[in-house]
């Protein structure tokens, strides 16, 4: 986004009431006017400081002006607003959108941490569980017919669960 048309969304936000005194004006003008590139002319810079309008007016003809010249002016005047009113320049609505990021984008490092908080200890005791489930379910089916093949399945199980888990499994499938 160019600077001018960043400064036309900023505009109502700086004209508005109390956000600029007529100190941080009048200094950002004194810079846009001594530093180089010299940005107003002596002219210009007197017409903007001028105590005899109201600061809203100046500061809007000032805006509207930095526009007309182009965006290098625009650009100074971001420069000069970041110098004397940090504050303000941080509370721009154009930097909340620049520092906002994209909706439809996804955040890997974010979804990388939402996917991998829990570690692979909890994964194992998931998957875990829902194994066991599945082959109890199974088991348990009065329509099947693998209740020998089971049988055989836990008599190897001392090596993935517990002597006495798989004596419990044994006797359930006896009752059977």
């Amino acid at each position: 986004q160019s600077y001018c048309h960043r400064l036309q969304h900023d505009m109502y936000f700086l004209t508005s009431t109390s956000r600029l005194n007529e100190q941080v004006v009048d200094k950002i003008v004194l810079q846009l006017n001594r530093v180089y590139p010299q940005i107003l002319t002596n002219e210009e810079a007197e017409k903007f400081r001028n105590p005899k309008a109201s600061l809203h007016t100046r500061l809007s003809d000032l805006l509207k002006h930095l526009q007309k010249k182009g965006d290098r002016h625009c650009q100074e005047f971001y420069r000069a607003l970041q110098i004397n009113a940090e504050q303000l320049f941080n509370d721009l609505p154009s930097r909340k959108i620049l520092k906002t990021p994209d909706p439809t984008e996804i955040d890997t490092d974010k979804e990388q941490y939402m996917l991998n908080d829990r570690g692979p200890v909890f994964f194992l005791a998931c998957f875990s569980v829902a194994a066991g489930l599945a082959l109890f379910w199974y088991c348990c089916n009065s329509e099947t017919q693998v209740i020998g093949r089971a049988r055989r399945i836990l008599g190897f199980s001392p090596i993935i669960i517990g002597r006495h888990v798989r004596n419990i499994c044994m006797l359930y499938l006896e009752d059977i």
